[in-house]
């Protein structure tokens, strides 16, 4: 009973984490934007987002319902501001991926020397927020941990198999960015654009997804009063 707990917790959990985050995309946007450092360097940039994305996640599955009610947020709301920050920037990226690849690869120019000196900080911020797991990300693991059963054993293998698809996301998030110079050798110009486009389109529609789920809740609310 205990393992099929920590099977279903891990099933309900993996396969939400795995299309809002989209590793292989995100390890196209990883390549534009670290493409003027050394494969040394990506490779400990991609140990370090993948450190750091799996700590989001934990957070976002075991704190956030209670930090949301510290500060007095709705889990609706939490899911309209998240899809309404994904589905911006999937449309930027969709609508302009020419220029937006540009800009990126401007705004690492100035940073690369600063990356040696602070390659926790830059792994951080941009590369774990908000390129990987972004607010679309947190939305959906707080939203996981809502899941959660009463009773305190259910509960405890709940957490463990969330827990578990936190870090096995983690891993192919390290194994999709430090193999993202391959893949995008092997893609190519055309198809990186293309397999960006597509990235952008399913991030789209799982940000409009995520605006939906916050937002039917609401609107019932409402009518119902």
């Amino acid at each position: 009973m205990i393992f099929q707990g920590a099977l279903g917790a891990f099933l309900l959990a993996f396969p939400a984490l795995f299309s809002i985050v989209n590793p292989l995309g995100g390890a196209i946007i990883f390549h534009e934007v670290t493409a003027l450092q050394e494969h040394a360097r990506r490779i400990a940039l991609a140990r370090r987002v993948a450190i750091y994305s799996a700590l989001v996640m934990l957070v976002a599955l075991w704190a956030g319902t209670y930090i949301l009610s510290f500060f007095g947020i709705s889990l609706n709301a939490l899911r309209i501001a998240g899809g309404i920050v994904v589905g911006t920037r999937a449309y930027e990226m969709l609508s302009q991926p020419d220029s937006s690849s540009a800009r990126k690869q401007e705004e690492a120019k100035p940073v690369s020397e600063a990356v040696t000196d602070d390659l926790a900080g830059y792994a951080f911020f941009p590369l774990t927020l908000p390129f990987t797991t972004g607010p679309g990300t947190i939305a959906v693991a707080v939203s996981l941990g809502t899941e959660r059963p009463e009773a305190l054993t259910a509960m405890a293998t709940f957490y463990a198999g969330v827990s578990l698809a936190a870090l096995v996301m983690a891993v192919i998030i390290w194994a999709s960015y430090s193999t993202a110079d391959h893949m995008a050798a092997v893609l190519g110009k055309s198809g990186r654009q293309v397999v960006a486009r597509l990235a952008a389109f399913l991030l789209l529609g799982i940000g409009v997804q995520i605006a939906l789920s916050g937002v039917i809740p609401v609107l019932h609310e409402a009518l119902a009063r």
